[in-house]
């Protein structure tokens, strides 16, 4: 019995032995370097809650939930009676005012100055059969062959006269010399006022029909024709699918090795063997605790970073929360950040 506790505790020192020498020689081997980071994470779809840019009701909406839709696409449509009639309106009130600009900028027009001349040649013609008559008064006055009155009534009409001959002069000036400046550049400004009115007036009938702003699908279909829209009512939620992007986390000791613009893999359960191309497009500036959700090798306590990668996702197989293994490869050249639009039409 003893012989056999002596064998064991032999086996054991050996044992120890060998496992001190090896782990001696691997202290003195160069430490192989890190060829990738694999990041685990789920997949995040970004939405946006599209609704008129206008109170009106609903004439009719052109997708259903589902459908996917081209940037540009139209969507919907609010009814346009009463816009058209405002736009209308306005229109006419433009071009009113645009003949009124262009009447006081071309001035009096040659009849209205023939007429200003021949008015102020009758009245200096009047005055001066008017004076005419107070000067043959005036000596009868002094012999008193007339009353005074009489000659002050002739006194009064010269007096009128030569007023109504100044008064036509004074017309005739204006005639020549056109509108006051003040006036047509007052006229100008009305003017530019309808236009402007006319330009919002056009944007409000415009706004009655709703574009999608993007590729998209729709998720939600909230209103119906007969509803009155408004810009607080969404009427369709769109997920934006191209491109989605995996939320994953990286240690802080693995932070330093990554960067914006960096290519990197990414698989799902789903599609077995399909990779899809994607890139970082974000790296959090601040660190937080593990979240309880995320696995990863390393203690849960200690502090990660959140990482936003994106995939082009063309064929819509990657959907929200869809678990996901992101491979970055570490050995990569530095690469210029891309728009995420361009990237994805490139691939």
């Amino acid at each position: 019995m003893r012989k056999k506790r002596v064998a064991v505790i032999v086996v054991l020192l050996m044992a120890a032995a060998a496992g001190g020498a090896y782990w001696r020689w691997r202290q003195g081997q160069p430490e192989q370097a890190q060829t990738e980071l694999v990041l685990y994470g789920n997949v995040d779809i970004r939405q946006v809650e599209l609704a008129f840019n206008g109170s009106e009701r609903i004439a009719k909406l052109a997708a259903q939930e589902g459908d996917r839709v081209k940037q540009g696409q139209l969507l919907g449509s609010l009814e346009k009676v009463r816009l058209e009639n405002i736009v209308a309106r306005v229109a006419a009130q433009v071009k009113a005012q645009e003949q009124i600009v262009e009447r006081l900028v071309a001035g009096s027009r040659p009849q209205e100055i023939h007429k200003a001349r021949a008015e102020k040649e009758a009245a200096a013609a009047e005055a001066r059969n008017a004076n005419q008559i107070y000067e043959r008064r005036r000596p009868l006055a002094k012999q008193d062959a007339i009353s005074k009155e009489q000659t002050a009534v002739a006194r009064n009409n010269a007096r009128a006269a030569e007023a109504r001959l100044r008064a036509a002069g004074e017309v005739l000036d204006l005639a020549v010399e056109g509108p006051r400046k003040e006036d047509i550049a007052a006229a100008r400004a009305t003017l530019e006022a309808y236009r402007a009115e006319l330009a919002f007036e056009h944007q409000r009938l415009m706004d009655a029909d709703l574009f999608a702003p993007t590729d998209g699908v729709i998720q939600n279909r909230i209103l119906e024709p007969g509803d009155m829209a408004s810009p607080q009512r969404a009427v369709y939620t769109l997920a934006l699918t191209n491109p989605v992007w995996v939320r994953a986390y990286v240690p802080e000791n693995q932070v330093g090795k990554i960067w914006l613009g960096m290519s990197a893999r990414v698989e799902t359960d789903s599609y077995p063997g399909k990779r899809y191309e994607a890139w970082v497009g974000f790296i959090s500036p601040t660190a937080e605790f593990t979240p309880k959700s995320v696995e990863t090798t390393e203690l849960r306590t200690k502090l990660v970073y959140q990482v936003r990668v994106y995939v082009c996702n063309p064929e819509n197989q990657l959907r929200l929360g869809m678990p996901a293994t992101v491979t970055i490869p570490l050995d990569q050249p530095v690469a210029n950040e891309r728009t995420e639009a361009d990237r994805c039409k490139q691939n």
